[in-house]
């Protein structure tokens, strides 16, 4: 009996631990025995990386009739899916509006957006629009943007900078840190350090 009465003692002594033991055993089968839930697959991160190379290019456009509306030309260009954008590398850009007036642009690098509407010059820009005459047979001088960084958008005809610029209409010289100009309204704004020289017209 008294024998007995041992061997309950050391069951009840270790019977907590024999149960924390099974219970243990049996979560472990559990979760072995458990399928997985649907957990989904990670986002693979998409990496900045050019899907095609053009080197020694020239794209050119045009309008329904025929006629030659832009050429975009330079030594290298990448498109990068993941942004929908385009570098080139020493971009020229030759542009005509509906009326035939040409606009030319050239810097070290380009980044275009997806359609076009949208190209930020920098290095060395210049964005230049002819001398023409206006609808009244008016002469419009030559106008010329020149900065390290022009953006330009192309649809509503505007060219904005956040970095110094030098202006130049006809024979006139400005300068200034930065500067929106509106080709629709013909409206110029200029910001910051604003110089300018403007040169007479010669009597006829």
């Amino acid at each position: 009996m008294s024998l007995l009465r041992q061997w309950f003692d050391r069951l009840t002594l270790y019977l907590p631990v024999l149960l924390m033991g099974a219970l243990a055993m049996s979560t472990y089968w559990l979760v072995r025995t458990t399928p997985p839930a649907n957990i989904p697959a990670p986002v693979a991160k998409v990496e900045h990386l050019p899907d095609y190379f053009m080197r020694q290019f020239a794209v050119k456009t045009f309008d329904a009739e025929g006629k030659l509306k832009s050429e975009v030309s330079g030594a290298e260009a990448r498109h990068f899916p993941d942004t929908d954008t385009l570098e080139i590398d020493q971009v020229q850009i030759r542009s005509f509006d509906e009326t035939g007036k040409l606009t030319t642009a050239s810097a070290q690098r380009a980044l275009s957006n997806g359609d076009g509407s949208e190209v930020q010059l920098l290095g060395s820009a210049r964005v230049v629009r002819a001398a023409t005459l206006s609808a009244l047979g008016k002469a419009q001088p030559e106008l010329t943007f020149a900065g390290e960084y022009l953006h330009a958008f192309i649809k509503t005809e505007r060219v904005t900078s956040n970095k110094p610029v030098v202006l130049t209409r006809g024979a006139d010289r400005f300068t200034a840190d930065r500067m929106e100009y509106d080709n629709q309204q013909r409206v110029m704004q200029l910001e910051g350090r604003v110089h300018g020289v403007l040169v007479p017209k010669a009597k006829p």
